[in-house]
């Protein structure tokens, strides 16, 4: 496994070189929609720590990832009016992981409703702007 890399494209989106769409933040993490959605309402959270995945985190780091990891999975069903939450992690190339930074995938899922292909097109920037509305919205509610 190689180290941390600070140019990944979330270590940039955390010191604000790169705008994302952002539906929480506190100390310790923030969710953005992802650009490149499986499904509507498709979120992603961060830790701010740097770590390349789960398997070099610090494990003080995961408390709150996974606590702003739940708030958001229950915001996001209800702002999708979703049937349920697919929530994915991903460790190293092989496994699928594509971006360098820890994260989690939190996904709204519908009955009968595949989830699309990761295919490398971003989606209409107004379409993310109106669904992380949406899901900050569901956010307030969280408690």
């Amino acid at each position: 496994m190689t180290g941390y890399d600070t140019s990944n494209i979330f270590a940039k989106i955390l010191r604000g070189e790169i705008p994302a769409h952002t539906v929480y933040e506190d100390e310790a993490v923030i969710a953005f929609m992802d650009v490149m959605p499986q499904a509507d309402g498709h979120a992603l959270v961060v830790p701010k720590a740097p770590s390349r995945n789960l398997l070099d985190a610090d494990p003080a780091t995961l408390p709150a990832l996974i606590a702003a990891v739940q708030k958001v999975a229950i915001a996001s069903k209800t702002a999708f009016s979703a049937d349920g939450i697919t929530i994915l992690q991903f460790n190293e190339a092989p496994a699928g992981q594509s971006v360098f930074h820890l994260h989690v995938h939190v996904i709204p899922r519908h009955d009968g409703q595949p989830m699309r292909a990761h295919s490398g097109t971003m989606e209409d920037p107004d379409i993310l702007k109106a669904n992380a509305e949406r899901l900050r919205n569901a956010l307030k509610r969280v408690a």
